[in-house]
Parts: structure tokens; C-alpha cells; sequence
């Protein structure tokens, strides 16, 4: 665990909240119930929360996930997340206020981009999630989908949740389909031993509304 990310500390004692930003199709809402699954599969307590807005191909969609290490009785979406995790390199830029919304100072942001940009105030951490899905074959549609590439790196970068505890939920969760499952976890792997830290510079947290 990296002695600038806190979440190792905050898991002890309370509950870690995660928001997931991604395009319709990309898995965001998939990426929180695989989550939350690592999570019970190593005894801890987790919420995922999907998002009831638009979810065409393309749309912004988001997800919410809480992991604790005891059940807790919140049912809300999270608007003071302490990671956010980014599946669609263009949001940073096209909707940086909107992904940036409340993430607390000193947060963490995971996100899929081919190389590292500046945030201010906030922990970056990178990987290029599309080109190993694309190397994988992990399409839809001719859409990369890089939400099990993503929960490799978010474990990568918080230890939330351990790598072990991802490849067993992703294989539970495509168990009818073991090739599709593989896959799957193989783009965790990668995406988990791929990822990298920024130092970050200039982006401007958005105030919490």
C-alpha cells in the first residue's frame, strides 16, 4: 500500500466510497457489482449502486460502490467519493467538472488514459485499460470494454481489494462462460501490474455542490 493513499486506513475503520465515470457500454455499472463481489468474497461488506440515468452507447453513465469492513446502513449515491474511477479517457477532458464533483481532497482517481495528465489535489493513477482490451479482444460492438481491466487497476492502486478477490468474482460472475471469464481476468491482471502513478499539477477540483 502506497503511503499516500489513505483508503487502506479508511477501510479499517469506516467505509471507503467509490464513484465509477464511463461511457454506455464500457461496464461502469458492472465494474461497482464486481467490485462489491471481491469484497464479500474476502469477508468484507459491499454496496453497488447503479445509476438510473440515461445508459445508450456513449452516454455518461455512472456507478457507485462502498466497501466497509461491516454492514452499514446507507442506501445513497456517493457524492463525496474517495476514489473515482475513470473507464473513458475523453471524460477528464470533455466532463472533467462533472467526474471531479466532490471527490475529497487528497482523493484518489483511477483512469483509463495512455499516458498520465496534471490534477490538482488528487492522487492520479493511470493505465492504458483500452489498448489491453483491445489486445485481448474484449469488444463489443467494436468497443473496447474496460471495466475488468479497470477493477485490476483500481485493486492495483487502492488494495480495497486484493487481485485474488477480483479473478474470483469475474470468474463467478461469467461462470457459464469460462473463456468470456478469462479473459476477463487476465485484463485485470494486466491492468493491476500496469498501472502507474502521476504527479499531478493543475486541474481544479470542482467543489461539491
Amino acid at each position: 500500500m502506497n503511503s499516500d493513499v489513505d483508503t487502506y486506513e479508511l477501510l479499517k475503520n469506516n467505509v471507503v466510497e467509490i464513484r465509477f465515470h464511463g461511457r454506455g457500454g464500457q461496464g461502469a455499472v458492472t465494474a461497482a457489482t464486481l467490485l462489491v463481489a471481491a469484497a464479500l468474497i474476502e469477508g468484507k461488506w459491499g454496496q453497488a449502486i447503479p445509476s438510473f440515468g440515461a445508459e445508450r452507447r456513449g452516454a455518461h453513465v455512472q456507478a457507485y460502490a462502498r466497501v466497509a469492513p461491516r454492514p452499514l446502513p446507507l442506501h445513497s449515491q456517493v457524492t463525496r467519493p474517495h476514489i473515482v474511477v475513470v473507464l473513458d479517457p475523453g471524460l477528464l477532458s470533455a466532463e472533467r467538472d462533472r467526474v471531479l464533483l466532490g471527490l475529497r481532497e487528497n482523493g484518489v482517481i483511477v483512469a483509463n488514459l495512455p499516458s498520465p495528465m496534471n490534477i490538482n489535489g488528487a492522487v492520479l493513477y493511470w493505465v492504458d485499460a483500452t489498448q489491453i482490451s483491445r489486445k485481448l479482444g474484449l469488444l463489443v460492438a467494436g468497443w473496447p470494454v474496460v471495466n475488468t481491466a479497470m477493477l485490476g487497476a483500481l485493486a492495483g492502486a487502492s488494495k480495497i481489494v486484493s487481485l485474488n478477490a477480483v479473478v474470483e468474482a469475474i470468474r463467478q460472475y461469467w461462470s457459464a462462460r469460462k473463456k468470456v471469464a478469462e479473459l476477463n481476468a487476465e485484463a485485470a491482471r494486466q491492468a493491476y501490474n500496469m498501472i502507474k502513478k502521476a504527479v499531478s499539477k493543475e486541474v481544479r477540483l470542482a467543489a461539491h455542490a
